[in-house]
């Protein structure tokens, strides 16, 4: 088997050597230990010790057995041939892949945006992107001097690295009312939320709360917008340039601060192998994220199709998953593990209050979908509380204790055969088509 991919990719491996030596495995890894996405947000602003930050190395956590290729990436995928190239020039052949590879995420990917992010913290430019120990730690500051003029907070076009997680600008206007009121800021510093999107979430539900929420609280929200640059002009002011998604009107917006999640754009190599769809994401079926043309390719993570919000806990859910059918599939059984699309992002509504939203696949609400109050006593106990247990998840995720992986840690589950699945059932699900899903290169439909 072959692993493609970061921190996903490198727990399923020892999620896998946990039960069993039999097969040959290769991880293949740009980066050595990972920043823990959990960690980031509470990392920046004190919340979490930055100690917490980072994931034990790759070599330390899966067997010595396996082969590893750390700081290499796939460069070449060539799925009828079931081979892989590597940037270091070796080639693998596998009888299952597994890709967990993410976005192509940069700052790079916006124009002048990586030349801005080196300036000084009290420039105020910020960049979201969980990639390096620097760069938490540079961005400690985000939000909290704004004494003056606009704040742009930018969320880049969907699907992206980030998503559900990187809604901050009501936690950004706790700060800016405070300093209004001690006098540190002057009347006119505001907040903005801009994006080419038409909604803050793709989760109509999340969406209402959060722009009622932006209503009361005087954050302007500025749908159908794409950064495309930001620079400073002659007189030393800093400027982003957005085309309007819709008409292609092109304006200058000058800012005082600004916190920008910058485009996530899929990985070329995949796209060019044929392994993706039209929108460029993995072509895996839903419901066993087993590749819906190739079927000894599997996926997991940011990089899949569907409609769901894309965050580490929804990998996390989907892990269990692929590893069942990946054993299943080499083994010669049925790829009978569902996935149900579950995803959980939490709501970052001040300095000490939070809330949660979780939703299944087709935005599906939970049973406890929004179960904490926004306010008062009880979110005030979420905000510290979600953020230690995120924490402590991430870790267990990707420590060096070899277990059978979240959320069951200690045991394997069991998957009931596809046509006695709930979830399917409930759902209407055609077992059959979703049984010969890859012979015919298809998405099992109700």
């Amino acid at each position: 088997m072959t692993f493609i991919g970061g921190a996903n990719a490198t727990a399923l491996t020892k999620f896998i050597q946990c039960d069993t030596q039999k097969y040959d495995m290769a991880l293949v890894s740009a980066q050595g230990k990972y920043v823990l996405p959990q960690a980031y947000f509470g990392v920046m602003h004190g919340h979490i010790p930055d100690l917490k930050l980072e994931s034990g190395t790759v070599s330390s956590q899966v067997k010595g057995w396996s082969r590893t290729d750390v700081g290499a990436k796939v460069v070449k995928y060539m799925p009828h041939e079931n081979k892989v190239v590597l940037s270091n020039g070796r080639e693998y052949s596998y009888k299952a892949l597994v890709i967990a590879q993410g976005f192509d995420h940069s700052d790079e990917n916006i124009e002048g945006l990586a030349e801005l992010a080196l300036t000084p913290e009290e420039e105020n430019v910020f960049v979201h992107a969980v990639d390096t120990k620097e760069r938490v730690s540079r961005n400690y500051y985000h939000g909290w001097n704004h004494p003056n003029g606009d704040m742009i907070c930018y969320s880049p076009k969907f699907p992206y690295k980030g998503e559900g997680n990187d809604f901050y600008a009501l936690y950004y206007e706790s700060f800016l009312r405070q300093d209004k009121i001690q006098g540190r800021a002057a009347a006119n510093a505001r907040i903005q939320f801009w994006t080419p999107n038409k909604e803050i979430y793709k989760f109509p539900y999340a969406n209402e709360v959060a722009l009622e929420e932006c209503h009361k609280r005087g954050i302007d929200v500025m749908f159908g917008w794409e950064m495309l640059k930001v620079h400073k002009n002659a007189l030393g002011e800093k400027i982003a340039t957005f085309k309007n998604v819709d008409t292609n009107e092109v304006i200058e917006k000058p800012f005082s601060h600004c916190n920008v999640n910058p485009t996530s754009k899929p990985h070329a190599e995949l796209v060019e192998a044929g392994i993706t769809d039209a929108t460029g994401m993995v072509d895996v079926n839903p419901y066993t994220l087993q590749h819906s043309r190739f079927e000894n390719i599997f996926a997991f993570g940011d990089c899949i199709k569907g409609e769901t919000t894309r965050t580490q806990n929804a990998a996390h859910a989907q892990c269990p998953i692929v590893k069942h059918n990946v054993k299943q599939f080499l083994e010669g059984g049925e790829c009978n593990a569902i996935y149900d699309g579950y995803t959980y992002m939490p709501f970052y509504l001040s300095h000490s209050n939070a809330t949660c939203f979780q939703h299944l696949w087709n935005y599906e609400p939970t049973a406890k979908n929004h179960w904490v109050p926004s306010y008062g006593q009880f979110s005030s106990f979420y905000f510290g509380r979600q953020m230690t247990e995120n924490l402590n998840q991430g870790i267990k995720y990707t420590s060096f204790k070899q277990t059978h992986g979240p959320p069951y840690e200690h045991f394997n589950p069991n998957y009931d055969p596809l046509e006695a699945n709930e979830y399917l059932l409930d759902k209407g699900v055609d077992i059959v088509a979703l049984r010969n899903h890859h012979k015919k290169g298809g998405v099992a439909t109700a």
